[in-house]
């Protein structure tokens, strides 16, 4: 179906009437289980809602930022696992944000909003420390645009953050991880805590892959041993690099800035005005 970024396509899974992909110009976006809630198909997902988790032990109703929508796959885990939480998802595309709504029975506002805009327009209208968890998942093709990977969003986030709060971001990279390691240094600039998360493999540059980038001030969040077990435990198992061995993977990477002159209105892609859509 065309939708004004390309195209989207729901692929249902064999065997399972109520499970489908969503693909997003032939890219997986999404995995949705009308009939389970709780299960998180994509490897990264598992690994984010690891961590949120982690978090919402002592934040049971968090308030959450999804930088990119597509499928809403992670926004509906975590309305199923947390019902008081209200979570925003952004989407830069409208049609795309209106027929998930539609084909995969998401949660009504206030519990998960759906808004129409570009990720770094919309974070920048969002108030000073009013959320507790900003996850970033906006791609283009197989990678995350530039502008949205650079120190100054990261500051932008932590401005949004309340204490205590985690953004999280999606990284796909390439042996030998150089955007990854150049992320993990950009998010160190900005907050007292980062950590890379990924199955060991993907860590050491074997192929390519997600990686999740975490960034906090939180004292004993990223390096709790219980979120570190849980990681151990998914169904393929991942690595939380903390503390000596985040510095050792950053290595010497250069942190990614935003270039000068910085046009905010020259984004690629910068959609119209944002609207909220299924409020």
């Amino acid at each position: 179906m065309a939708v004004a970024t390309g195209t989207a396509e729901v692929v249902p899974e064999p065997g399972r009437p109520r499970a489908a992909t969503l693909l997003v110009n032939g890219v997986p976006s999404s995995f949705v289980d009308l009939d389970d809630p709780d299960l998180l198909d994509f490897e990264y997902m598992q690994q984010m809602a690891a961590v949120v988790d982690t978090l919402a032990a002592h934040r049971p109703e968090p308030a959450v930022l999804h930088l990119g929508a597509g499928g809403c796959a992670l926004a509906r885990t975590l309305a199923h696992r947390y019902p008081g939480a209200r979570q925003l998802a952004v989407e830069l595309d409208g049609e795309l944000a209106r027929l998930v709504r539609t084909w995969f029975a998401l949660p009504r506002a206030p519990r998960l909003r759906l808004r129409t805009g570009e990720a770094r327009a919309e974070l920048a209208r969002v108030a000073d420390a009013s959320l507790d968890v900003v996850v970033r998942d906006v791609f283009a093709g197989d990678s995350t645009p530039d502008h949205l990977t650079t120190v100054e969003v990261a500051r932008d986030v932590a401005r949004v953050l309340r204490p205590g709060g985690v953004y999280l971001a999606n990284c796909a990279d390439r042996p030998p991880l150089a955007l990854a390691r150049a992320e993990a240094a950009t998010l160190r600039a900005v907050f007292r805590h980062v950590a890379v998360v990924a199955e060991p493999g993907q860590l050491r540059g074997r192929h390519y892959g997600n990686l999740v980038l975490a960034g906090t001030d939180e004292d004993g969040l990223l390096d709790d041993p219980g979120l570190a077990r849980t990681l151990r435990t998914l169904p393929v198992p991942a690595r939380v690099l903390v503390g000596a061995e985040l510095d050792a993977f950053a290595g010497a990477a250069v942190v990614r800035t935003d270039p000068r002159p910085w046009a905010p209105d020259g984004l690629t892609g910068t959609a119209a005005p944002a609207a909220a859509t299924g409020d």
